[in-house]
């Protein structure tokens, strides 16, 4: 059974109280809250086992390496990679995205074609623009049919022999729909094509086999993921990463450093520069160590639960209007109220202690092509429950009857 007050009362920040209101956390695509055990993970990490990794020979430095590759063992279990030598720490998503625009990117020429979709993050948007920008690149944009999915013939008619890679989101930070990712993959590599996905929304909410999908790439953040913010993951496939060359230089992604020569290192460590993100790789892994333990089969249904119930909620409030009928929506609602702002609809409500997000969403193509500029959006976390639900739909009432 699916002990929601027992996992409400693992994440200490919802026994504060916001505005004198109990805190409703409903900004869960931008980034979620953190339970006890990852607190209690990084604060031993610094107060009780911390130093530098790798070629240490000291307790300390062992302990600490032993601690930070355990969490790279966690995340390929959670994406059921091949090999850990698969999983490379970055900050974030954002910097994965970077890696593979440089790295694979150093491949791409005058002419050749990158694919996108209008469901983009600005951080699958920008670094294929420094492509474009620097050596001429051809972004192509693949739409989205009237339900929030690409359209995977419109896809077939985009691709040529100049496409080099094809970016695309698992799930919409906008609409909450997750997109076909194994048919994409499937049609791209019928051209030789490698994919990118973008699973900073989708690996959040659902159970991934990365190995089985065959992606090229897939990048993921640890602050939405129930973790600490300043660690990402790329997961890519062998074959990539002993072709590209190395995103940063520096100690660490080494193989030899002579007056004359470098010479790199292998695998993951390639792309590694420098002290990585230690406390932060380690509180990842107690995030998917907790996750694990309800199960994420668990929290998928019950988060569906919830979303269901939310669609029903607003469906209900007279002058809501959501971007995309929500039908497909799993817990990411973007919405906009008549006669009021989405900002000033984020700040009355906020009086409330009820937490959402308002603004482009950094999805500023896929807002222009519906004609806004900002909207609200509300997302589910695996700790909201129906009250969270009830109490947003109440502040939103106030809200029409404050701009009445």
């Amino acid at each position: 059974m699916y002990d929601i007050e027992k996992i409400r009362s693992d994440f200490p920040i919802f026994s504060k109280k916001v505005n004198d209101h109990d805190l409703v956390y409903l900004d869960n695509a931008a980034s979620s809250q953190k339970p006890q055990v990852v607190i209690d993970a990084i604060s031993k990490a610094y107060s009780e086992e911390y130093a530098n990794v790798h070629r240490g020979i000291h307790y300390l430095s062992m302990k600490a390496t032993e601690n930070y590759e355990n969490a790279r063992i966690e995340v390929s279990k959670y994406l059921k990679s091949n090999s850990t030598d698969q999983i490379i720490f970055t900050k974030n998503a954002t910097e994965a995205i970077n890696l593979v625009a440089s790295s694979f990117g150093d491949n791409i020429n005058e002419g050749d074609e990158i694919i996108l979709s209008m469901l983009e993050h600005h951080s699958n948007i920008v670094p294929w623009h420094f492509l474009r920008e620097k050596k001429k690149a051809v972004i192509k944009w693949l739409d989205i049919d009237k339900n929030g999915f690409v359209e995977i013939d419109k896809l077939k008619s985009l691709i040529t022999p100049k496409t080099k890679i094809i970016g695309i989101t698992h799930m919409s930070n906008v609409l909450g729909t997750i997109q076909p990712i194994k048919e994409i993959i499937e049609l791209a590599h019928e051209h030789n094509i490698p994919v990118l996905v973008d699973g900073t929304q989708g690996a959040v909410h659902n159970p991934l086999d990365l190995s089985e999908l065959d992606v090229d790439f897939y990048v993921l953040t640890g602050h939405k993921l129930y973790g600490p913010s300043g660690i990402g993951v790329l997961y890519a496939r062998k074959d990539h990463l002993e072709n590209m060359k190395p995103f940063q230089g520096g100690g660490e992604m080494i193989d030899q450093v002579t007056r004359e020569n470098v010479t790199y290192a292998s695998g993951h460590q390639r792309f590694e520069a420098g002290t990585p993100p230690i406390a932060q790789a380690i509180g990842l892994g107690a995030a998917i160590e907790y996750i694990n333990g309800i199960g994420l089969d668990e929290i998928q249904k019950h988060e569906r639960t919830i979303s269901e119930y939310a669609k029903e909620k607003l469906r209900n409030i007279d002058g809501l209007s959501f971007l995309l009928d929500p039908s497909h929506s799993q817990g990411i609602f973007s919405f906009t109220m008549s006669g009021s702002h989405p900002h000033d609809i984020s700040t009355i409500i906020d009086k409330k202690g009820i937490a959402i997000r308002a603004g482009s969403h950094c999805a500023e193509p896929l807002l222009h092509d519906f004609g806004v500029t900002s909207t609200c959006r509300a997302s589910i976390g695996m700790y909201n429950n129906e009250k969270d639900i009830d109490h947003l739909c109440e502040s939103l009432l106030y809200c029409k009857k404050f701009f009445s």
